[in-house]
Formats: C-alpha cells, structure tokens, sequence
C-alpha cells in the first residue's frame, strides 16, 4: 500500500523541482526527503526519479503518480476537514483563491458576508490566476476558487472541476478621454496586454477588427495599466471587474459590443459539498454583479 506521507514528499519535489526546496516546504531534512523517494520507489518497483547533473527530475512514472498524488492528498485533506468539522473537533476552515480583480471588487464583500454568518469558520483569501489556482484546487491547497475565462464555461468537469457560473463580465476599450472610440482606430496604436488569457482576447478581438495589436507594454496590473494609458503611452482592453476594482479620473472606458469574460466559482469532486465552501459559495452568488 503506497504510504500517504511519501506521496507528499513526491508531490512536493514534482511542485518545486529539486530535494532542496521540496525539503524547505515540508520542513524536512533533505535527507528525510531522498529516504522517503527512496521508499516510494522501494514500494512501487518503478524509478520515480532520475539525476541530471547536480538535481534530479521525475520520470515518466514518477509524474503520473504526482498527478495522482495530487487528487489523492486533495481528497483526503478535504475528508479530514470534513469530518473535524462534523465531529465538532475544531470550528472548520475554508480557503478560497481568486485572481486579482476579483479579489478588489466582490470577492471582499461575499468575505465579509461569509464571516459575518459563520465568525468561528477561519477563512483564508489566496490571489492566483485562474490557471495557478486551479492547480491549487485540485491538490487540495484551496477549497474554491473564482476564475475566468473568455468563453463560456464548459459543460464537464475537466479533471473533477466544478464550474459554477456566477456572471459574465463586459470587456472595454480604455483611451484617452479626446480619443476615439472605436476598436478600428487604434490599429497604429501601442497597446498594454495583461495575463497570456487575456493577452489572446485582446490580439483576436483587434484581429477581428481587422489589425495586429503593436504591444508596447506587458502587466498584470489593472492600475498600472491605467497609469499607462492616462501617461498617453498606450490603449487597452479591460474587463468590468478591474474598472470596479480602480477606474482612474484619467481615462476613459467604452463599452466593447460582442463578446465578455465569464466568471465562475470552482469546486472539486461532485455536489454535495462540504459546508464551509457551499456556504461560501453562496456569499459569492448573492455579491456577485449583475452580468
């Protein structure tokens, strides 16, 4: 039977890529970590891991049982979390990720609403892009997370993911206040791209305009960006929730026809689900913005 605790120190070297901090993460003894792989692969009969040079790097076994220690710890941790709080052991816990303007806009208040109803719940507030944060959900490091996408979530559930719908966000052009006000009009314009998601919706949305975006500037930054365009060293697209987040006196936002951001809350595993992400879950429907 594989051992709980040498899947942690495999998952650990599979995240950090080398003993060293993989060791630093689980407060081990790098030769606590090297003994646990050792074991690992004792019990499995397969290599797990291979030198290269100074470090090490998993091999193909060793990957695939990372990806499933992954679902197999998020489990068991979200199991212990359940049944503690059940069992009266400790008051429970929920721990929600979400990307940056969503934690500037409604996510603070479905927080607030949240701990206002359930003050002995410890909750715990993680920014991440809807990739990372994703990641997190699956290995059990968060119990929800609020991502986006630029097309309309998906019917499945990829990999045990959950996707609950909470809004669709509208997407602006964000000039000058004298500029123009048309996507077609900036075709000689530098431009500021943000995220690599978002970064592609601007590039298809001014190739379907009918130009290639010249981008001048890359940041993640919604007040930055705006602190670009107000400096007149470019233009953008930005969704609704960073203009609710910071809408700078300097520039100036026009509403984009066609297309938007939706914005979903993600869970792991089949409903139901436990009750500290269900009812914060709720908080994030009843905030969420009118789409």
């Amino acid at each position: 039977m594989l051992d709980v605790t040498r899947l942690r120190v495999l998952l650990a070297v599979a995240r950090h890529g080398s003993v060293t901090p993989a060791a630093t993460a689980l407060h081990y003894a790098q030769p606590s970590v090297s003994h646990h792989l050792a074991r690992l692969e004792a019990e499995t009969g397969a290599q797990l891991v291979q030198r290269v040079g100074r470090g090490i790097r998993l091999t193909a076994a060793g990957r695939l049982l990372a990806e499933r220690a992954e679902e197999i710890i998020g489990r068991l941790d979200a199991a212990e979390a359940e049944l503690a709080e059940h069992s009266g052991l400790r008051a429970g816990r929920v721990r929600l990720a979400a990307f940056p303007s969503a934690l500037g806009s409604f996510v603070p208040l479905a927080a607030a609403r949240f701990a206002a109803s359930h003050p002995a719940v410890a909750l715990t507030l993680v920014e991440a892009e809807p990739p990372e944060a994703l990641e997190l959900l699956r290995s059990g490091d968060v119990d929800l997370a609020v991502v986006f996408d630029y097309g309309p979530p998906p019917a499945g559930s990829p990999d045990g993911v959950r996707l609950v719908p909470l809004f669709a966000e509208p997407l602006h052009l964000v000039t000058l206040p004298d500029a123009a006000r048309d996507l077609a009009s900036f075709a000689r314009a530098r431009w500021i791209a943000g995220c690599e998601r978002c970064r592609q919706s601007l590039v298809e949305r001014c190739t379907a305009a009918g130009f290639t975006p010249q981008i001048a500037f890359t940041t993640d930054d919604y007040v930055a960006v705006q602190s670009l365009v107000a400096a007149g060293l470019g233009v953008t697209i930005l969704p609704d929730l960073a203009l609710r987040a910071h809408h700078s006196a300097a520039v100036r936002a026009v509403p984009l026809p066609g297309g938007a951001r939706h914005v979903s809350a993600a869970l792991y595993g089949a409903p139901p689900d436990p009750p500290a992400p269900a009812r914060l879950l709720a908080a994030l429907l009843e905030t969420a913005p009118a789409g």
